[in-house]
């Protein structure tokens, strides 16, 4: 049966992903009297007007706070993904029974300890804390010991039972327990914000030993390496008991009172010595918490929820923090917002030069210009190259398509076969293990089974004919292609690739299929390219890429990314250039590099190239998500009704026309 709850108070609703960590609960608002529960947030004011109503009508009250992995960042753009909800109390409440207090002490089953001890390896590997910006406060060279402060007037100090000047004895005692240590004293992001005040004055941290930290960035560094850590209430004396680190804590916050920590305080008689720490991670974590996933805000579990957020704190810290990006259009723009969340962008001219506050450059590609490309070499400049990634969109990047996965490389380009990229050196250099191959073997025939291509096109399918003897694809490109000009030294036109495969294979039945952004008159047909019906055996200007696979024995290529989908279904792949994927002893090579030549197996160039190499953003939320995840938004993008083209798309796609004519 479908639960029912009241909430009086609505401006518990601001936070809009309450309904969804609820589902399938039903929530009314208003005063009603036909619901099974109210609702009230924490032990705000507005919770004790909800409290008075549900003693006058005789209804339960359940208290809602954020969970202990709430989100990214607070505000209206970071709603809770997590939620703590109690029937009998509020956790951080000590002067009153919770249902998470009650919990702790509760046995567990075996499989809940193994589950609790996992969260708590998870929590550590993926440096996770109740906020998550990217970046961490670093931790001081020398030993040090923690002093925690938090926002003058939070609720949870006083019924946590304690006040202002149990901060000043925590100070005191850090000072004087570790003689020999610094002290770093972490400043609450609020404080520096200014949306409150501190518990520390400037002449309380005066003493020479004192090192303040007031940069509001993520503590998983300070709580990693302090020598030991000292709380009022505040929640990371139990992210640094995940951590391992030893706890003081001056009041009785949730995680106190069980003989985990050393308390100031004595503990509620309710609380006993003795438990163990994962009866604490799985009555916090697990049992009390209500979770949905950043993309679709669906139920999910808190494990589900930790990697997403720990995806973006990885990515988002991969980058310099202050990058600006040239020759970037109006629509690629809002795309490389996303692909490089985590810094700062600013956009400028492509005949500009980078600001004295630049830490990196982006371009698109190799199009820098070579005044760019001297200064950013003079001023040790990054340049990150952003290119489209191997499973796109579905339709083309030509017709303004929003992508799913670009790549950003430090080193080159994927497609400039002169140069190292990040991604030849990953395969020249990795080394994968055992579990990582296995992923990426699951991911290969995952996108197998789901007919994944880069572009993933739909169309009529081209039957082999009966009897046929052997059958060769070869696929044409764009011509003007960075891939060709940069990755082909020797043939470079569809035209010449055509006539090579029909001397290399004179009885093969050749299928020729040129670029659908030439098909589309998005692009120029390459020279002479009009010929190629005279000289292969079918010409197939539409149709799926995928579909072709299932009817031909072998695949030619340039330096087409189809070479790469071809090996993915186990095909026989000749190369004429250098693509990426090519001088790994899994395709038939007419050309070779010299810092090529190591033997892969095929799930390594899988991890390579679709794991380790690309990003990939949700089209939903925003949010970095894994290859796997993508697979899975691509097939329901392609299975949903076609999008209606929008006006700038088609002047676009008019106007590309029209200039190619």
């Amino acid at each position: 049966m479908i639960q029912r709850f009241g909430v009086p108070e609505t401006g518990l609703l601001a936070h809009r992903t309450v309904p969804s960590l609820l589902a399938p609960a039903e929530l009314l608002s208003g005063c009603r009297r036909d619901v099974d529960a109210l609702l009230a947030w924490g032990r705000r004011p507005s919770a004790r007007r909800v409290e008075r109503l549900g003693l006058h009508w005789q209804l339960p009250v359940w208290h809602l706070e954020d969970g202990l992995l709430r989100s990214l960042a607070k505000g209206s753009k970071h709603p809770p993904l997590a939620l703590l909800v109690d029937d009998l109390g509020v956790h951080f409440d000590a002067t009153q029974p919770s249902r998470l207090e009650q919990r702790i002490p509760q046995p567990l089953q075996p499989e809940q300890q193994q589950r609790a001890r996992r969260l708590q390896q998870l929590w550590c590997e993926l440096r996770l804390s109740k906020l998550n910006p990217a970046r961490e406060s670093p931790a001081p060279n020398a030993p040090f010991v923690l002093v925690v402060d938090q926002s003058a007037g939070d609720c949870s100090i006083a019924l946590g039972q304690a006040g202002p000047q149990h901060f000043q004895q925590m100070l005191q005692a850090a000072l004087r327990d570790h003689p020999d240590c610094t002290v770093v004293v972490k400043v609450h992001p609020d404080v520096i914000r200014g949306r409150a005040r501190g518990h520390f004055r400037r002449r309380d941290l005066q003493h020479p030993r004192i090192q303040l930290c007031a940069d509001g960035l993520h503590p998983a560094a300070l709580l990693e390496q302090a020598q030991a850590v000292y709380v009022v209430t505040s929640q990371m004396g139990f992210e640094a008991l995940l951590w391992g680190r030893p706890v003081q804590c001056f009041g009785m916050p949730f995680y106190a009172g069980w003989g985990l920590t050393r308390d100031r305080l004595p503990a509620p008689s309710r609380r006993q010595q003795g438990i163990a720490l994962e009866g604490v991670v799985h009555a916090a974590l697990v049992a009390g918490t209500r979770c949905i996933d950043p993309h679709r805000h669906q139920a999910c579990s808190i494990e589900e929820l930790m990697r997403a957020i720990g995806l973006q704190r990885r990515l988002q810290r991969a980058h310099p923090q202050r990058v600006e990006a040239f020759g970037f259009t109006p629509w690629k723009q809002r795309s490389l917002k996303c692909f490089l969340a985590g810094s700062a962008l600013r956009f400028r001219l492509p005949r500009s030069l980078p600001g004295p506050r630049a830490e990196a450059v982006a371009v698109w590609g190799l199009r820098a210009r070579p005044r760019l490309l001297a200064t950013a070499r003079q001023r040790g400049l990054p340049l990150l190259r952003v290119e489209d990634g191997f499973l796109r969109s579905v339709g083309l990047g030509a017709d303004l398509i929003d992508p799913i996965s670009w790549v950003v490389d430090h080193r080159g380009m994927y497609y400039d076969a002169a140069v190292a990229s990040d991604l030849e050196y990953g395969l020249a250099t990795g080394d994968w293990s055992e579990t990582e191959l296995q992923r990426a073997e699951a991911l290969r025939q995952l996108l197998v089974e789901r007919a994944i291509t880069k572009y993933n096109l739909t169309g009529g399918g081209w039957q082999r004919p009966e009897g046929a003897r052997r059958v060769v694809l070869v696929v044409g490109q764009v011509e003007s292609d960075a891939s060709i000009r940069y990755g082909a030294p020797g043939l470079s036109s569809n035209l010449a690739l055509l006539e090579a495969v029909r001397a290399a294979e004179p009885a093969a039945l050749l299928v020729y299929k040129p670029h659908p952004d030439v098909v589309a008159g998005l692009c120029r047909a390459g020279d002479g390219e009009q010929r190629a019906a005279q000289i292969c055996d079918c010409l197939l200007s539409d149709g799926s890429i995928h579909a072709l696979f299932e009817q031909v024995d072998a695949l030619h290529v340039l330096t087409s990314l189809a070479g790469f989908e071809a090996l993915l279904r186990g095909l026989e792949v000749h190369c004429w250039g250098l693509p990426f994927y090519a001088g790994w002893g899994l395709t038939q090579d007419k050309l070779s590099s010299s810092r090529r030549g190591r033997s892969l197996p095929l799930a390594a160039l899988v991890h390579a190239a679709l794991i380790d190499y690309p990003r990939y953003v949700s089209r939903h939320s925003g949010w970095f998500i894994t290859p796997e995840q993508a697979i899975e938004e691509l097939v329901a993008w392609r299975s949903a009704p076609p999008a209606r083209r929008t006006l700038v798309q088609a002047l676009f796609r008019h106007w590309g026309r029209m200039r190619r004519r």
